[in-house]
Parts: C-alpha cells; structure tokens; sequence
C-alpha cells in the first residue's frame, strides 16, 4: 500500500517539474484500513511531515473528493500546490477483497444487499422498461477491455469477444464475469496549483485548468424505496449539473470530447451516458450500439478502457480517472 502510493507521487512529481518538498498539503482518498491513521500514514510514506494531511472517504468517490477538497484548497489561496492522491490494498482482505469490517459498518445506514445485486435489478429494469439486452451490456465490456488492452498500466491488458462476455460465468443476473470490475489494488495521485505556478513548470504550454467540480451524495438506501425506477442515478445528474452549470456546458452532448466514468459495472456505463447528458433518456444502449461511445466514435467514453480494465482499487480509482483525461487534454 505505501509502495504503490509513494511510486503513484514520485510519477505525479516528475511529471509537474516539482519535488516532494514543495507540496503544502495532502488530501488521500483511502475507502478501507487504517480507520483514523490515513492521513498519518500518507505522511510516513512520502516523508512528508508538518504539513497538513487529510484521509478523505466517500466510498466509491473516495479520490474524487480528495481531489475536489485539494482543487478548493488552491482555489482560495490557502496553498499553491497540493497533493490530492487514493490507494487500496484490498485483494489480500478475504471476504472477495472486501474487509469482514464491512458486516457491521454497511447494515445500520444501508440495505444489506450487494453491489451486484443492486446494479443487477438496475439492468433488469431497463431490460423490461426499454426493451435493453445483455448484448448492449457486453459491448461495453468489450469496448472497455479493447482500450484498456492498449494501455500500460491497465490491470487487464487483453481483449475480449462478445462470445466470451456473454458466456463467462454469472455474477448477479444478467450481470457475468464480465460486466462487473474487478478487485484490485492499486494507487494514484495528482498535483494541483495555481495557473501562475503552472505556467513555470514541465506543462507550462499544455496544463490543464480545472473550470468545475460537482458532487452529489446518496447512499442505496433510496434504491429500496417502491417510487425507486433503476433508470439512472439522481446523485450522478445532479452532480453533472453543478459542475456543467459552473464551466459553462449547456449541451454536453455537442461540448464534451471524451468522458471517463464509472463502469462498476456495464450497466452503469450504459446510464451514465444519459444521467451526463451524452444522450437522451432511454437511449444509452443505441448510444453504444451506434459506436458513439468507441475510441473512434463522436464522444468516447472510457479511452483507458475504465474500470473494466484498471479494476477499481476504490480509493484510488477517482484521481486515476482525473489521470486519464489529463492526459488526454495534453494529447
């Protein structure tokens, strides 16, 4: 865990032109271990002491946020450049990489139902509603593994056919082997400053200006609730438009280039094209059967090949995705 996340900040640094030394300030997504102690730990592993560091949890978002509180951090002068990084080390824990820690912290705030099982009844309910297939769920997945098999860091590395996402094993009906990410480990990590500074360091000709940042918490207790329809998700639209309101994007369809998100599972990619406004309501399937969503395609989704292929090391998995599309923008 300290590994992975010391070698994710030495690459960030290299990268900005900086050393270890200049950063004011840490913000790590950390979702599992170390209750309490992930700012102390974050610390001890860079050689960072006497400076502010601060463990952010929001499960899934865990890195998203921490970015988000570093990005607010420089944005009102507090610091000029800062950390914002995830780590997780969770294929060692047992219980199918998820910590027994997870039986009494998970009931009392949520239904005792798994993640499969609860994006599960989410593709059901767009198969009965909108007439979707599990072949539109596996053209995700085969979209994902074909870019991720392209890119040197991805987790899975290798391509997939529809036969073989059609016919792996089931998980949770209609979700198999491949519509679900995998459990892995890993670590990454972001530098942010001040467009002043940046125009001093290694992309001074090609940084990227963060224009906005919307979040929108929820928790899966509403999916239980009878008026619940499984046809998209409140949280993601409503965090799409506090960020499209405050950078300007009035039709994100037409504005936005590319897009990496949150492919927990396939079916998930498939609604967040339409809770991000890339489509309208009911049509996220056409979306990746018209090959809008390819690396090829008019708004590609998932150019790394997502979580299919980099799994979802959970507090990490936020500032890889900000990785990713920074590195896109720079070409």
């Amino acid at each position: 865990m300290q590994a992975s996340r010391t070698t994710a900040v030495e690459e960030a640094c290299t990268d900005a032109g900086i050393e270890r030394k200049d950063i004011q300030a840490i913000w790590c997504g950390v979702y599992y271990r170390f209750t309490g102690l992930s700012g102390t730990t974050a610390a001890d592993a860079l050689r960072l002491y006497g400076i502010p560091s601060t463990r952010v949890e929001n499960y899934c978002a865990s890195g998203m946020d921490a970015f988000r509180n570093a990005c607010f951090a420089v944005a009102a002068g507090v610091y000029d450049i800062v950390l914002a990084c995830g780590v997780e080390k969770i294929t060692d824990q047992g219980s199918r990489g998820l910590p027994n820690v997870l039986r009494d912290s998970i009931p009392p705030f949520m239904p005792p139902a798994s993640a499969p099982a609860l994006f599960a009844m989410a593709a059901t309910r767009t198969f009965a509603e909108r007439g979707w297939t599990r072949e539109d769920l596996a053209r995700v997945a085969v979209k994902n593994h074909a870019n991720g098999a392209k890119h040197p860091k991805a987790h899975f590395r290798r391509e997939i056919t529809m036969e073989t996402a059609l016919e792996a094993p089931m998980i949770a009906w209609p979700l198999g082997r491949f519509d679900s990410c995998a459990v892995s480990d890993g670590a990454a990590a972001v530098i942010i400053t001040t467009p002043e500074i940046a125009k001093k360091m290694n992309h001074k000709d090609d940084y990227v200006l963060v224009k906005a940042n919307g979040l929108a918490v929820t928790t899966a207790s509403p999916m239980h609730n009878p008026g619940f329809d499984y046809l998209g998700f409140p949280a993601t639209r409503m965090a799409a438009k506090q960020a499209y309101d405050e950078a300007g994007i009035s039709d994100p369809a037409r504005q936005i280039s590319l897009a990496e998100v949150h492919d927990c599972f396939t079916i998930t990619e498939i609604l967040n094209y339409e809770d991000l406004g890339f489509c309208g309501p009911g049509e996220g399937a056409a979306f990746i059967r018209d090959g809008r969503s390819a690396a090829d395609g008019d708004l590609p989704v998932n150019p790394s090949g997502g979580l299919k292929s980099f799994g979802h090391p959970i507090g990490a998995t936020g500032c890889r995705m900000i990785g990713e599309i920074t590195r896109q923008l720079q070409g």
